[in-house]
């Protein structure tokens, strides 16, 4: 074998090493490749597996919150927490509009808050109402539209047995259409046109 022979094979093998050397390191950034793909696979699965452990143990713990949260809450908020705007007397609940209203409009607003305009059928409730009022006009449950002169309270309590509060000459129906009452600056009562716009007295019952 002469030297140019030797000389060309000693390229040949030095090309097949270099080809061999540049496979393996294909080959092992590959498998790092796949060995960082599947180890974040691993990683992504075992975070999910605690979220889900941490989700299921907060939502065993949610329940005891919230009641331990209602019960504190009820002391300072006997009509509930998500209804601070209404006021707790004698064991209802009342809510004083901030916006002027018909008694119509006022009657179904109070029902779209599952209340009802107020019923007045004592002189502590009268009171309570009266000062709260604050020298305003504001509906109550109680009308005469039926049939005039016979007064209802919207919830059939008896009207002819229980409280009553009307200022002196009232109800007095002038104009033959004064078919609802409100309380009068005074806190007495009054019979008014029921399109008259003034506040609005809600009550409903305790939050089981």
């Amino acid at each position: 074998m002469d030297e140019e022979h030797l000389h060309d094979d000693l390229h040949v093998f030095e090309d097949r090493n270099f080809f061999q050397l540049k496979l393996r390191s294909f080959f092992t950034v590959y498998l790092l490749l796949a060995l960082s793909f599947l180890l974040n696979i691993i990683l992504f699965a075992v975070s999910l597996s605690r979220v889900s452990t941490v989700s299921s143990k907060l939502n065993e713990v949610r329940p005891e919150e919230k009641q331990n949260f209602s019960g504190r809450d009820s002391l300072l908020f006997p009509c509930g927490p998500g209804s601070r705007e209404w006021e707790y007397f004698d064991g209802k609940c009342y809510y004083f509009s901030l916006t002027r209203t018909s008694w119509h409009k006022a009657k179904a607003q109070c029902e779209e808050m599952r209340s009802q305009l107020a019923i007045i059928n004592s002189y502590a409730k009268q009171n309570f109402v009266m000062f709260r009022t604050r020298n305003e006009r504001f509906w109550i449950g109680l009308t005469d539209e039926n049939s005039e002169g016979e007064w209802e309270w919207i919830d059939g309590t008896d009207y002819k047995t229980t409280f009553t509060f009307w200022k002196e000459g009232e109800p007095n129906n002038s104009g033959s259409n004064e078919d609802c009452a409100h309380i009068w600056i005074s806190g007495e009562w009054n019979d008014v046109y029921c399109t008259y716009e003034c506040y609005y007295v809600c009550e409903k019952p305790l939050p089981d």
